[in-house]
């Protein structure tokens, strides 16, 4: 990655004659844009097939997402920790990596070069874009709005949580629902689209399960030392660090060690309001001359001033300290998309093929950034899920080698059946292939099995198959179900038996 050389044409007097000339720009075989999940990972993976080629990855933030403790559950099951690192340790770990912390400006996909923050140049025979996701605020430009995408943001949201009386959440996703169970000393309305709870991710049922535990004191934690390393953006003294560029998206589990504590001596205090949307996000002068009326969380009328009035199209009015827009994130394709032919989804997301390979030449994408647009097996979609970040990053990274050899490569075994875990309200949560019967339509039939705070297990046939399950709590039975999915063995002749606690399937199906 030296200055090159070349040998450029002039014309004098309309005669052309020849100088070699010094150009300041790098050229990269591998280049991977991003420091999130995703991109790290593709990295790792490129440093690992190549360890003798210079590899280059871009970065706005200070620090990168790295996976650790990592373990396989099942054959597509996996759980692992994310940890912040300074881009040092990447380059550390993996010798033939340079990290660049500068923000990508343009792309010139047909000349195969990427323009960064200060100007540089970089030439690349491969690259990969993990830029991920930029959240989707309710409003743009309201300094009581704030969303919670990234370590940086969760750190803001902490300081201002912290002189909070009372907030309002938005969103019924998976970071929505981490922080109505981790937030204490401050009441809480959460506002929510559906007619139940985490519905991203559960069924009513299961989101019935999880109504008893809102309100609940939380167990207290042992202390221990936290197994993940934690930075913050002033760790990092750089230039860049100022910059408001978005960071890594938040891993597995990111919220555990975070102390989030509002001004009141109260424990849990949630008020969930169903089948609503933000009408309005009014000032206080706005609210004042407005003639409305704010509620409190008991239905009065609410007495108190507030800076910021939420009101909702169920008429209400919730006057807060603060708004917390977790209503998920679009694909963040700024700006390559200038001037490049890239296809995109109907979701905003770049199109890449079961290569991961966009429309583009040579360019890749990974992560959020990307929609899945291959034929998908039977029992696999795409959620932008950390879980799916890194086994895309790392098949990118697969695909990115192989055609760089002119070799074949199969889709990864991953995107045979979905599979995530991770951890609402304190109980393990397990999702496996159409865990919702998503696109099975009206024909399918649900199997339930629920112990009141202990556990909630779900099951979806068709025609007898297993076709998806979502188990919460400590079931045991992840890896059965997986299998069951995978092979579409007819389970008719079981049905009535397959969910009894006192029948051993893993032993029956074995």
């Amino acid at each position: 990655m030296r200055p090159q050389k070349n040998q450029l044409i002039f014309f004098r007097n309309n005669f052309p004659f020849t100088e070699i000339v010094e150009e300041y720009f790098m050229m990269v075989k591998y280049v991977v844009v991003g420091g999130g999940i995703a991109g790290v990972t593709c990295v790792e993976t490129l440093s690992s097939l190549c360890p003798e080629e210079e590899i280059l990855l871009v970065t706005a933030s200070p620090l990168i997402k790295a996976i650790t403790n990592y373990k396989k559950i099942t054959k597509t099951l996996e759980d692992f920790d994310v940890e912040e690192r300074s881009i040092i340790s990447l380059q550390s770990e993996c010798v033939n990596v340079k990290v660049i912390q500068k923000s990508l400006h343009s792309l010139n996909a047909k000349s195969h070069v990427i323009k960064l923050s200060d100007g540089e140049e970089v030439h690349y025979q491969k690259l990969c874009l993990c830029t991920g996701g930029r959240p989707k605020l309710i409003t743009d430009n309201n300094p009581y709005v704030l969303g919670i995408r990234d370590t940086e943001s969760v750190k803001e949201f902490q300081k201002r949580l912290s002189k909070a009386r009372r907030i309002m959440v938005v969103g019924n996703g998976g970071i929505a629902t981490e922080l109505i169970y981790e937030v204490e000393g401050c009441e809480v309305v959460w506002a929510i689209k559906d007619r139940s709870i985490s519905s991203t991710f559960v069924d009513p049922g299961a989101g019935e399960f999880f109504m008893s535990e809102l309100n609940k004191k939380k167990e207290t934690r042992e202390e221990a030392p936290s197994k993940r390393l934690k930075y913050t953006v002033e760790d990092v003294e750089t230039e860049s660090s100022k910059s408001t560029a978005m960071g890594g998206a938040l891993g597995p589990d990111w919220s555990a060690e975070l102390s989030m504590t509002g001004t009141q001596k109260i424990s849990h205090c949630v008020t969930v309001e169903k089948c609503v949307e933000v009408r309005n996000v009014l000032a206080r002068e706005e609210f004042v001359s407005s003639g409305k009326s704010s509620t409190d969380l008991s239905g009065n009328v609410d007495q108190d001033c507030w800076p910021v009035y939420v009101e909702l199209t169920n008429d209400k009015v919730y006057g807060c300290d603060l708004l917390v827009s977790a209503t998920g994130v679009v694909p963040n394709t700024s700006p390559v998309l200038t001037g490049n032919q890239f296809t995109l989804a109907e979701d905003g997301g770049i199109r890449v093929d079961d290569k991961m390979r966009t429309s583009e030449d040579d360019v890749y994408a990974a992560g959020d950034v990307c929609t899945a647009s291959w034929e998908p097996a039977q029992h696999w979609l795409q959620m932008r899920l950390w879980s799916q970040a890194r086994q895309m990053g790392a098949y990118a990274g697969q695909s990115m080698v192989a055609d760089f050899n002119s070799q074949p490569i199969s889709l990864d075994f991953c995107f045979e059946v979905f599979a995530h875990v991770t951890k609402f309200f304190n109980h393990k949560v397990i999702l496996l292939g159409k865990f919702n019967a998503q696109g099975l339509g009206s024909d399918y039939e649900i199997l339930l099995r629920v112990t009141k705070g202990s556990e909630y297990v779900k099951v979806v046939l068709r025609d007898g198959r297993m076709e998806g399950a979502v188990l919460i709590g400590e079931t045991d039975l992840e890896e059965t179900f997986e299998n069951l999915i995978l092979n579409q063995i007819d389970l008719t002749p079981f049905k009535d038996d397959l969910l009894d606690p006192n029948i051993d399937i893993e032993d029956f199906f074995d």
